[in-house]
Formats: C-alpha cells, sequence, structure tokens
C-alpha cells in the first residue's frame, strides 16, 4: 500500500481514496503530539526564525491544516494540561498554576485569607492533582474500544493520579515532575522502581521516548489507539547533543534575538521525534488512517537564562511563558486529518486547549458522555471551512510569576481586540487595564484602554461574566497590602 510512493502522490491518493476506506468502517487512531514550553516562533510554522530548523514538524503541517490563532488555556504547563484532558478551563477545575508536582495534594482551590503585604492582591490556592472523579479524554476513548498509551511528561498528579488512573493503558517512564529528571542526555536520574534506565550510555531522553511510542504504534497497528505522546523538550533543565549544540553554535547570529545553540539543539531533538512517529505511521501504513494533533502547552519560556541571554526569543510577540502576553499562550499548532483536510491549508480560526477533547471526538463520531460539560467547542467546521467556532476567548492567570514579572491577571480575546484585566493591581485595590488590537499590533506595545473606555467596559463585563460562568475563585484586594 503505497510504501514506495513521494509523500505528494501519498496525499493525492489520500483525499481521493480515504472516503471508500471510511466508508468501510474503520475506525481512525489519534496522535497528540504536544511540546513542552515550545514558543510560536520556536519552528518554522510562521516564518519567524531562521536560527531552528525543524522540517519534521513542517512535514507534519503540510500534510494537513496550519492554525495562526491557537492559545493555551493558561501560560503554564499543569494547567493547560489538565484543560486538554478535560475540556474545562483550568479555572473551574481550579489548577491555576504549575503544581502538578507538589508534594501536598490539594483538590480544591480556595483563597487564602493574608498574603505577603508587598503584594496587592490575595491570590486562589491551587490544586495540585487532577482528581480521579473527572472523565478524562484517555478515559472516553479507552470506554469507545482505543488502545491508550501515554509518553513522557504528565505534570499532573503521581499515583493515584497517574496516567494509569486516568483512562491510559500504558505510560512511560511513569513520571511525575515537571521536566525529565536530572538532564536529557544519559545517565538520567529516575527512581531505580520505575526500571527505567538508558539502552545506550549516551542516549538522548526524547530518543528514548520517541522509540518506546513506536513501540506502541508497532504493538497496537491492528487495533484503534490513542498515543498522547507530551515531549518532555523543550523544558527545563536545558540540555543537549553535544554534536547538535556545535551545529547551532557554527550558524549562531550575535545580532539574532534566536541565538542560544544549547536550546536549538533541544529544538532539533524534539523534531527529531516528531520524525520517528510520523516515519513510524508511514511505515506501518497508518497514516492514512491517523489523526495527528501538534501543540505545545504554552510560550516560549525567556526567564531562565542560559549563559546570561534568554533561551528564545517569541518575537513578534510580547512576553513568553507565565505571562498573559501572546508570548506567553500564542502557541505551535497543526491538524493531520487525512481525507478530510486539505494538505497545506491555513486557518485563523481561534483554538484553545479546552477546545482538543470535543474536537477529537467528532471527528471520530464518538458521542459526547452525557454526562459532560465541557468548555471547550468542537474545532471541526473550522476544519471543514464551514465557520469559525469561536469569536472569543478567556484566559485566567490568578498569580504572581515574579520571575516573568505576571501579576493576578485575565484577559479576553474577541475578534482583533484583546483586554487584559490586572486584578487589584491599580490604585486603592481597583483593577488595572491594559487594550490592545491584535491586528494591528501583535506586539502588543500600544495600549489602547484610554482611548477607548467604552470598549474597556464592554470586553471586561465579557470577563466577569466569564469568571462567574466557571466559579472561578477569583483574586481579591490585598487588607494587608502597604506600600
Amino acid at each position: 500500500m503505497m510504501t514506495h510512493l513521494s509523500d505528494r502522490w501519498k496525499l493525492i491518493c489520500l483525499t481521493v481514496l480515504w472516503p471508500f476506506w471510511s466508508a468501510a468502517g474503520e475506525k481512525m487512531n489519534v496522535v497528540f503530539i504536544l511540546a513542552d514550553d515550545l514558543g510560536w516562533s520556536d519552528t518554522t510554522l510562521y516564518g519567524t526564525t531562521s536560527f531552528y530548523e525543524t522540517p519534521h514538524i513542517q512535514r507534519l503541517a503540510d500534510r494537513g491544516m496550519l492554525f495562526t490563532n491557537a492559545y493555551t488555556a493558561h501560560p503554564l504547563c499543569s494547567p493547560t494540561r489538565a484543560s486538554i484532558m478535560t475540556g474545562l478551563e483550568p479555572g473551574r477545575i481550579g489548577f491555576t498554576s504549575a503544581a502538578g508536582h507538589m508534594e501536598q495534594v490539594v483538590l480544591k482551590a480556595s483563597l487564602p485569607p493574608r498574603a505577603r503585604s508587598d503584594r496587592k492582591a490575595l491570590t486562589p490556592r491551587t490544586i495540585t492533582r487532577l482528581s480521579a472523579d473527572y472523565v478524562t479524554l484517555a478515559e472516553t476513548l479507552h470506554e469507545a474500544g482505543y488502545t491508550t498509551g501515554h509518553f513522557g511528561k504528565w505534570h499532573l498528579g503521581s499515583e493515584p493520579y497517574s496516567p494509569l488512573e486516568q483512562g491510559f493503558d500504558v505510560d512511560v517512564p511513569h513520571w511525575p515532575g515537571p521536566g525529565p529528571a536530572g538532564s536529557y542526555v544519559a545517565p538520567w536520574k529516575y527512581p531505580d522502581e520505575l526500571d527505567f534506565e538508558p539502552s545506550t550510555p549516551d542516549e538522548h531522553i526524547e530518543d528514548r521516548m520517541a522509540k518506546e511510542a513506536v513501540s506502541f504504534l508497532e504493538e497496537n497497528r491492528d487495533r484503534p489507539f490513542f498515543l498522547n505522546y507530551w515531549a518532555f523538550s523543550v523544558h527545563t533543565p536545558f540540555d543537549a547533543k553535544p554534536s547538535l549544540i556545535d551545529k547551532y553554535a557554527a550558524k549562531a547570529d550575535p545580532n539574532n534575538p534566536q541565538r542560544v545553540p544549547l536550546y536549538a539543539a533541544m529544538v532539533e531533538s524534539l523534531d527529531d521525534a516528531v520524525g520517528a512517529l510520523l516515519d513510524a505511521l508511514d511505515h506501518l501504513e497508518l497514516s492514512q488512517n491517523t489523526i495527528v494533533i501538534f501543540f505545545s502547552d504554552n510560550g516560549g519560556i525567556l526567564f531562565s537564562l542560559i549563559d546570561g541571554v534568554p533561551p528564545t526569543s517569541n518575537a513578534p510577540l510580547r512576553g513568553g511563558k507565565a505571562t498573559v502576553y501572546e508570548g506567553g499562550t500564542r502557541v505551535p499548532c497543526a491538524v493531520v486529518w487525512p481525507g478530510q483536510l486539505q494538505p497545506g491549508s491555513e486557518t485563523d480560526a481561534f483554538v484553545t486547549s479546552t477546545d482538543w477533547y470535543p474536537t477529537i471526538l467528532e471527528m471520530l463520531s464518538i458521542p459526547k458522555p452525557v454526562e459532560l460539560h465541557f468548555d471547550g467547542v468542537s474545532q471541526v467546521p473550522a476544519f471543514k471551512g464551514s465557520g469559525n467556532p469561536r469569536s472569543h476567548f478567556t484566559c485566567f492567570v490568578p498569580h504572581y510569576y515574579p520571575k516573568s514579572g505576571n501579576v493576578p491577571s485575565t484577559y479576553h480575546r474577541e475578534g482583533d481586540w484583546k483586554l487584559i484585566r490586572f486584578h487589584a493591581d491599580g490604585e486603592n485595590g481597583a483593577d488595572r487595564f491594559e487594550l490592545y488590537n491584535l491586528k494591528e499590533d501583535i506586539g502588543e506595545t500600544k495600549d489602547l484602554s484610554a482611548a477607548m473606555p467604552k470598549l474597556v467596559i464592554q470586553l471586561n463585563k465579557q470577563i466577569s461574566t466569564y469568571l462567574n460562568e466557571i466559579n472561578a475563585v477569583v483574586p481579591q484586594p490585598n487588607p494587608n497590602y502597604s506600600k
């Protein structure tokens, strides 16, 4: 079956023949690739980098549809991951910070009565585990007959909140931490009880994860599967193959904000893992029957320096990980859906991480369990060019992140407009606002809030409605604040 055909001819054949295969009742598989901390400008998808090399991610996008307005529900990992698994807003769940590795188990968000005197707002206490009470995407697919495998980072809690208790048949390496244990290049520091040792002395963890995932594909090629490949890359610790570091050192331009060879090497290892998955799907003759989603859990990190330099640049976007500016939540995204999406197509429809659960169910023609509520919406109309399912979305980030400069805030995007409410950050405990027109000012350099007070009021009402609807624990003025 088309083993020796070029990618171009494969795509033509898939487009023409898929409706006939589909009619035979063959179930589609799903591969969900989630990068960690990969910024909007960290791939070649949007023409914003001349330094990083991502041919396999580009190959994936060329097979399907590129999203230019893809957003995470939060600028940090655990909340975004929870939103993917549940289809719910992080603020509704109470998972509002990157706390999945914390020792203390907290399952309900709350607002403490006191805060540090130098902070203007009281901020909620985030939950630290994704409760097993939620019916996850993996559980729904498993119930529908899918074999489910999770590979890589989880960060939503250790047992009894690990992938194995949340609908996955397989979890490798069954590690609850925020990044790989110790390093990317072996020797690693995974606990002995995991029995997860490198197969070569200098094995790279992303290479190993790709091998494990490919084995899963091979073992399940004859049954429907859901492969959740949540990469460790490019999260800290900053570590990479020496040969790749040397490669990028030779091409680094000191005048380019993207100039860190170590980070570029990490991006290439991520890209190699994506390539290994695509190659395996092709080799196993599964590409024509597999949906592939590529996404990132938040924007590129700027505050953890490498040799005194930010690891990357999200330009032309402002800010990065752990901020409410575009660099924090706008992420790279591409979807392959054989026979349904035109290869090389593009959409400016809004998609957020809460949308993946209902979208995947509709793509697979799996009815939504009647007891489930979704905050997300299906993106299938956007895929088919029949409309944009979202006219707006809102992002709730109720915490201080001193490293990134973030203060408790919520932003609302509607059309070209973006309003940010900074909770209790104004005079006498009042909220403060910034307003941007992203069509004219993608870098969020011109605050228009003072010039357009009526629009601020209008969009701020939308923020209030959203916070009420999700029952968010909203920051309040700190009664102990002192200047």
